[in-house]
């Protein structure tokens, strides 16, 4: 697992760092590469290319969106740790964005990493026909604005200090992190014009993945250290956030989520041992530690 996540993560740089240095050169790059250099474990990415080979897709088709979506998920952490939301002083192990260049800067290097996500995937470096790289552009959008990750950091910051319901809770971290994991599923089935319920399906998929995700990532936050995390701990608590744990419990939180990776399981044994690299992934998220 670890030696696929590093070349994936490699891979994906790669791209990113190539498709950067052909622009024109501005003052906002360094802090765009700052938010998403040396960047995560490209978890996303991952999931992209455990469903794409399902379908066999292109691998060098799929690093190139997967780097577009990198892009999107650099610029909602950016955004994310500004004073103005989670006020998060740090970020993958070093000072948060806006601590490092200020907070307007921080602003506008998000901005543009997400403008530049759609610039990735309307450009000649993905051999798609436009018709396909229309339907990924749409389905992106959509993940990314009010339905999805904007619209899911709204409600966290909403919920806090609130009593609120199991079901809001699960609908805010499919938003603000299972929409992205769901456009990352519902790739594949796109480039290969699979039928709109095969799509849902994955689409599902993805949403069900994030949410495992969210928990994972609040477990951290409960028991994690902020060293080996690569970011504040224990703060969730502190801000009352709405949170599954909040509301279930630390226990009842990962027998949850060893339901969630259940369940997905089986709605993958038509695919047989071709699911078992997503098998594989599912169990790391569940277990990592940052």
């Amino acid at each position: 697992m670890k030696n696929q996540l590093n070349k994936i993560a490699k891979d994906t740089n790669l791209f990113l760092k190539k498709y950067i240095q052909e622009q024109e050169n501005s003052k906002l790059v360094y802090a765009m590469k700052y938010g998403l250099f040396p960047g995560g474990k490209k978890i996303r990415s991952k999931i992209l290319i455990d469903i794409g080979s399902l379908f066999s897709i292109n691998y060098h088709t799929l690093i190139a969106i997967g780097a577009a979506v990198e892009c999107i998920h650099a610029y909602s952490l950016i955004h994310d740790d500004l004073p103005c939301m989670d006020n998060d002083n740090m970020r993958r192990g070093k000072p948060s964005a806006h601590i490092k260049f200020g907070e307007s800067t921080a602003v506008l290097a998000g901005n543009s990493l997400l403008t530049m996500a759609f610039e990735i995937l309307t450009s000649s470096k993905i051999k798609l026909s436009d018709k396909i790289k229309v339907k990924l552009v749409d389905k992106l959008s959509m993940c990314s604005g009010h339905l999805g990750i904007a619209g899911g950091q709204y409600l966290d910051l909403d919920y806090e200090k609130k009593k609120v319901s199991k079901k809001q809770i699960i609908e805010m971290e499919i938003k603000k992190t299972g929409k992205l994991f769901s456009f990352c599923c519902a790739v594949p089935a796109i480039i290969k014009e699979k039928s709109l319920k095969e799509i849902k399906f994955f689409e599902s998929l993805g949403s069900d993945i994030g949410l495992l995700f969210q928990i994972a990532d609040d477990l951290i936050d409960f028991k994690g250290n902020s060293k080996i995390a690569g970011k504040r701990t224990k703060k969730d608590q502190k801000k009352g956030k709405a949170t599954l744990i909040s509301l279930l419990g630390y226990d009842a939180s990962i027998k949850y989520c060893g339901k969630i990776i259940s369940d997905i399981n089986r709605n993958l044994k038509i695919y047989g041992s071709k699911s078992e690299n997503l098998n594989d992934t599912l169990e790391f998220i569940l277990n990592r530690n940052k």
